[in-house]
């Protein structure tokens, strides 16, 4: 996505210099999103992107994937020999986190490609049991795609809610309902001592039988190769990019779940793993490389999911947040949560409710201050409970 979109943001600002994007797997650039949903529902073979690379006189070269980068040389070393460049775009993505000695074992698998949504099609196709190691977004997308098909699923989530790392207790608590009344079963506090073929065995003994097992705990940035480049990284692994996507080594830009960048909205180092991010840094970039003078890159963090029959978005950033509102009943199918900072909107979780969002993700990025009493009531729309100077 983000390789993409930067070879066709730099098309649509002007630059008009030759273009080659890299590709590791051999199919063309596609969506992520579908892979989860369509793609694995067999409602959709792939999610190639519409894009006619050739009228655009984009060079696209699959099947070659970047092993190590020598900036003083300004080359890529790829499987297929080096690529030189006179600027480059880092877009490498993530990884899927692997489980601790699952590797190897047969009927473990991953949701990340295309590949591994095709070769869990089957798995559905069969009904097979299965066992879902991560109670996350895409634990919890899977698992709707697997229930929908028929599969008996049992859920293991380590932490004693899901998306312990990303939700509050308070939100993550109701959502937890949402396992049972779509037919799976939802295992928290748990952790997973080995996995066999046939079986996932848990610390406390727990044996469950699992035709397929799929892991969904994470993610980290896909920058292993860049090791001895002299580009920096962080403790998580990220590219360490500047307000406007540069990398700490001259010439070379990172965009995407590859690259953390600072906010100062936030007044922090945002590592953001979403589709928007990747459509949006591109943009970004290119207005740089194009001689323009951008503004440094500080969106509003968007995302969203569909799980168990809801869509679920997200807005903004609450991790400083010192105010929570709900707006709406967490037991009932439409509700929202608002977070505050010093009485302004930093963030919305919208479910079922997308006026809300579209309305919220405005007023997050205007730093709008709500009225809480009216930012509480659902019946009124949340751009009539700004606070009027």
């Amino acid at each position: 996505m983000a390789g993409v979109q930067t070879a066709v943001a730099l098309r649509e600002q002007g630059f008009a210099g030759p273009l080659t994007v890299l590709g590791a797997e051999p199919h063309p650039p596609y969506d992520r999103p579908p892979l989860s949903k369509a793609v694995l529902l067999g409602k959709a073979d792939g999610s190639a992107f519409e894009v006619d690379f050739e009228a655009l006189g984009v060079e696209l070269r699959l099947g070659c994937e970047a092993v190590s980068l020598r900036p003083d040389d300004h080359e890529v070393d790829t499987l297929t020999g080096p690529v030189p460049y006179d600027l480059l775009v880092i877009a490498t993505g993530a990884d899927p986190v692997t489980l601790p000695g699952s590797l190897g074992v047969p009927g473990v698998h991953l949701l990340r490609t295309l590949d591994d949504a095709r070769r869990l099609r089957p798995v559905l196709d069969a009904q097979s049991d299965v066992v879902v190691v991560g109670a996350g977004w895409i634990g919890a997308e899977f698992t709707t795609a697997a229930r929908e098909a028929g599969c008996p699923v049992t859920v293991v989530e380590a932490a004693d809610r899901p998306l312990a790392g990303t939700m509050p207790a308070e939100i993550a608590v109701p959502m937890a309902a949402w396992y049972a009344e779509g037919g799976a079963e939802l295992i928290t506090g748990a952790q997973v001592a080995s996995v066999e073929p046939g079986a996932v065995l848990l610390a406390d003994g727990r044996r469950l039988p699992a035709d397929a097992v799929v892991v969904g705990i994470g993610a980290r940035p896909t920058t292993c190769w860049l090791a001895g480049s002299g580009v920096r990284l962080g403790d998580d692994g990220s590219i360490t990019a500047d307000e406007h996507l540069r990398t700490s080594v001259p010439d070379v830009y990172a965009v995407g779940d590859c690259a953390s960048f600072p906010s100062r909205r936030y007044a922090a180092r945002l590592l953001v793993h979403h589709w928007d991010n990747a459509l949006q840094g591109p943009r970004a970039v290119a207005a740089h490389i194009t001689g323009g003078t951008p503004a440094p890159y500080d969106p509003v963090p968007y995302f969203w999911s569909e799980q168990f029959g809801r869509f679920v978005q997200y807005v903004g950033h609450h991790a400083d947040a010192d105010e929570m509102i709900w707006r709406g009943d967490p037991a009932t199918p439409s509700w929202s949560v608002c977070w505050l900072r010093g009485g302004a909107l930093v963030a919305l979780l919208a479910v079922g409710r997308p006026r809300d969002l579209a309305q919220g993700r405005k007023l997050v990025e205007t730093g709008a201050a709500l009225d809480p009493v009216r930012a509480a009531d659902p019946a009124v729309p949340l751009k009539s409970a700004v606070r009027t100077p």
